[in-house]
């Protein structure tokens, strides 16, 4: 149930903020070069500046395929005196939901230097040197160096830490479940917080803001902001569509077209440097599209059963093997459970909402997840793991040296 506060957004932001300053010595802000990061360093640098608490720590994490407008904006706010950077242009591991081949791609991969989008940035809080952190691994998950540095900061710091995230509650219902969650451990009992080890929280001081309170704030106080936002308004893109991420992933790669448009000579770079790039551009725009929202229809003759084991046929051996060993947990899962469920075979598909809800099993749902190039199999209920994760990488390497796919 929400709750209508006396008073607006922006107070209340700062008012978390100011809570975080209270509590901890030291804390950092994770900044992707986005609309709301952006807006939530600006409010972080205001409050510290009032405190005498500058320069802000931030953790810059650079993907590589970036837009051009990302990474000025990135240097802008970076050359300010109130910022100290960690500018990570490290070697990590990304989903590449657009190509069965190659289904891993790591940024900096020195392997592919003639093939990178850009060189390092000049700036000289970039850290680009392997063995800067103690835990790095080459090619490790973004997630885990995330968590990984929190721990780092926080030994370094000697004392507990805070990371200022800026998420929105209202832009993603796993968003809204963070903020939600109720067995989480919090930070004073706020639920703007979530306690990650004993030493880091998390702290989400806009997690209640519209998109539209951040172009509110970004006029009123003449924030700096990514000027790629104002290609996107004029290509049409509605303002809740107007996201920056790795452009790659599962749900990312439905903007991937939108490169083309606003910056076409990082297009053609983006081409050269990840497999699957133009065919995730085409086929995932909108809906009906074979990488939109698995909307499709059956071949004449098959079953989703049969076309599912065809599909399985037609793929790389590996990423077959990782399907189909995915496939039969799924499938023994439900007829080991057929007494609680009550369903004693797998149909070739069932009620429609039934299935989007992963309330009981289909063979639809097997042939969704093998079109839409459901790495992970979240649409069997899966997740990723670090077996493989693992996994990944090792058959990442495999494609680059050319042992596999012969």
């Amino acid at each position: 149930m929400k709750i209508n506060l006396s008073f607006n957004v922006d107070v209340a932001a700062r008012k978390r903020i100011n809570t975080i300053l209270d509590g901890f010595k030291h804390f950092y802000v994770s900044f992707s070069g986005g609309k709301d990061s952006g807006v939530l360093l600006s409010l972080i640098i205001d409050e510290s500046r009032k405190r005498n608490r500058l320069p802000v720590d931030v953790l810059i994490i650079d993907l590589e395929a970036q837009y051009k407008n990302t990474i000025e904006y990135i240097e802008e706010m970076v050359s300010k005196k109130e910022i100290n950077a960690f500018w990570i242009c490290l070697p990590l591991s990304l989903r590449n939901s657009v190509s069965q081949f190659q289904p891993k791609w790591i940024c900096w991969d020195p392997c592919f230097q003639y093939k990178w989008l850009r060189e390092f940035p000049k700036n000289n809080s970039v850290i680009k040197d392997m063995t800067y952190f103690p835990f790095y691994k080459f090619g490790m998950e973004f997630e885990e160096f995330v968590f990984e540095f929190s721990k780092w900061y926080s030994l370094m710091k000697n004392s507990q830490c805070a990371c200022f995230i800026a998420i929105r509650a209202d832009e993603s219902l796993n968003r809204y479940r963070t903020i939600k969650n109720k067995h989480k451990s919090k930070y004073l009992n706020f639920k703007w917080t979530t306690k990650v080890t004993e030493s880091v929280y998390h702290a989400y001081p806009i997690y209640d803001w519209k998109v539209t309170d951040i172009w509110i704030a970004n006029g009123k106080y003449q924030y700096l902001y990514n000027k790629i936002y104002d290609l996107m308004h004029m290509a049409g893109v509605s303002l809740a569509q107007q996201r920056l991420c790795q452009p790659f992933g599962d749900d990312q790669r439905k903007s991937l077209w939108l490169y083309q448009i606003l910056e076409f000579d990082t297009w053609q770079k983006l081409v050269e440097r990840v497999e699957g790039c133009n065919f995730g551009a085409r086929y995932s725009k909108s809906q009906g599209r074979i990488l939109g929202y698995y909307k499709f229809d059956l071949p004449d003759g098959y079953t989703y059963k049969s076309y599912s084991k065809y599909l399985l046929k037609t793929m790389p051996p590996d990423l077959e093997k990782h399907y189909r060993s995915r496939i039969f947990q799924f499938l023994y899962w439900w007829r080991k459970n057929k007494i609680k469920t009550g369903i004693y075979s797998i149909p070739d598909f069932g009620d429609k909402k039934l299935e989007s809800a992963k309330k009981i099993p289909s063979w639809r749902r097997i042939c969704k997840v093998l079109i839409k190039n459901d790495y992970w199999c979240y649409g069997l209920s899966f997740g990723q793991n670090k077996r493989l994760t693992n996994l990944y990488i090792e058959t990442y390497e495999d494609y680059i040296t050319g042992r596999g796919y012969v």
